[in-house]
């Protein structure tokens, strides 16, 4: 599978601005990639003014993700700040070049930004597949509780994909604990993040990529922008999972979603 991930800056709280940014840079992946994604929040940057800014389940952005993901003929993934049931999520939506969608409403709240104040969290995982491949979407502060991305032991996913806007301060944390949760799970971890200063003065210098089974990184990309397309091997990742066949010992529990 081609994973393509974007990596750029965000113009603050411009939903129009950013959609428009992104589909020029989109524009040249037709044809060229099968799986897309796009930072966390990536129509706003990281905004708690949710009243102004949130969009309905099926608002301009899931319109938009539709319609770029028929226009690239590839999937495309990314989370926005959505209303829902008088409730207000930070929601990743992936879509499908037929239409479908599937969403996942981020479960840890970043508290020290007040993001629990302001959205619900989810209550459920989502394993969503495409191309054959098993796929778990997870946004940002997920990234520090390992238990929510927890292999389950019957059909196990096969790619772990992290959406953020993690700070530069922060840095450090995010290198070691995504490949750490790509040997934990035994499958391809893949983050994108952003660069440049948002509307709060925080800065990011990326630092998105792709790590694989093993832990390894097949890229790693700071401070740049763009688009930037790498190669995923299910038939690597079946075969080093049979050589070393860890997830068979791992111990058995069952994790609660409520």
């Amino acid at each position: 599978m081609r994973l393509t991930l974007l990596q750029t800056d965000l113009a603050w709280e411009a939903p129009e601005e950013n959609r428009r940014r992104l589909s020029r840079i989109l524009d040249p992946l037709a044809g060229q990639t099968d799986f897309v994604l796009l930072p966390e929040m990536f129509t706003t940057g990281f905004s708690m003014n949710a009243g102004a800014l949130a969009e309905e389940p099926e608002g301009p952005t899931v319109r938009w993700l539709r319609a770029q993901a028929a226009q690239l003929n590839a999937a495309i993934g990314g989370s926005f700040i959505c209303r829902a049931s008088e409730h207000f999520y930070n929601r990743f939506v992936a879509a499908l070049p037929d239409g479908t969608l599937y969403y996942y409403d981020k479960r840890h709240l970043f508290a020290l930004a007040e993001e629990d104040r302001t959205y619900t969290a989810g209550r459920h995982r989502l394993i969503f597949e495409w191309q054959g491949w098993r796929i778990c979407p997870l946004i940002c502060y997920d990234l520090r509780f390992p238990v929510w991305s927890r292999q389950p032991l019957e059909a196990p996913y096969d790619l772990l994909v992290y959406v953020a806007n993690w700070p530069r301060r922060r840095a450090h944390h995010w290198r070691v604990l995504l490949p750490a949760r790509a040997v934990e799970n035994q499958c391809y971890v893949a983050a994108v993040n952003i660069v440049g200063t948002d509307g709060k003065g925080l800065e990011y210098q990326g630092d998105s990529g792709l790590w694989d089974f093993s832990g390894e990184a097949q890229c790693l990309i700071a401070h740049q922008k763009g688009a930037f397309t790498v190669e995923l091997s299910r038939e690597a990742l079946q075969q080093y999972r049979r050589q070393m066949p860890f997830l068979r010992d791992a111990d058995a529990f069952v994790l609660s979603e409520h």
